[in-house]
């Protein structure tokens, strides 16, 4: 089976969620998942259901705080990081260092990526590497805002969510459970 390229893009909420929705019906098929996230530190009540699910997270460690409060040595570290987490989604994909009991995953998902590179916090040009050379039975999904057109002319489904009214709109913050 020849596995495809999910995009779910755009500025509503929803996104994750989506991801996380196709992970946990892979994993109810017996799929090996690897859910990574970039830009992301603080914990998020997904992690602990994925984690229970048995999927594996890779995720960032730092709480840096959005891009745009960042000054050149934070965003310097942050970089370093999200740099990181792509090697380690390499090394899952095609490492000789697995690890034991550790299967090639069936199903990877590239949380908050496409932000990642837009915000300059990773590089395009590793991305679309990974994209271009994934394994063929591959089933990728990327999240985030503004894909490039290479991605979407690469991409097989393409979901655009739209915010058409968001409570944060009106200052409520992310609520546990809801939003976090």
């Amino acid at each position: 089976m020849s596995g495809l390229i999910h995009l779910y893009i755009g500025n509503g909420k929803g996104k994750t969620t989506a991801a996380v929705g196709l992970s946990v019906r892979a994993v109810g098929r017996d799929k090996q998942v690897l859910f990574a996230q970039f830009l992301k530190s603080s914990f998020t009540g997904e992690l602990r259901s994925l984690e229970r699910l048995g999927v594996r997270v890779i995720r960032s460690t730092l709480a840096l705080g959005f891009t745009h409060q960042m000054n050149e040595e934070t965003k310097a570290r942050c970089r370093a990081e999200q740099g990181q987490i792509l090697g380690r989604i390499q090394e899952a994909l095609y490492g000789e260092t697995r690890g034991a009991g550790t299967e090639e995953p069936d199903l990877v998902v590239l949380d908050e990526v496409l932000d990642a590179v837009n915000t300059g916090m990773l590089d395009e040009g590793d991305l679309r590497s990974l994209v271009e050379t994934k394994p063929s039975a591959l089933e990728l999904v990327l999240t985030g805002r503004n894909p490039p057109a290479w991605l979407l002319d690469a991409a097989d489904y393409v979901s655009e969510i739209k915010k058409v009214k968001h409570p944060y709109d009106r200052g409520i913050p992310a609520r546990i459970g809801v939003e976090h």
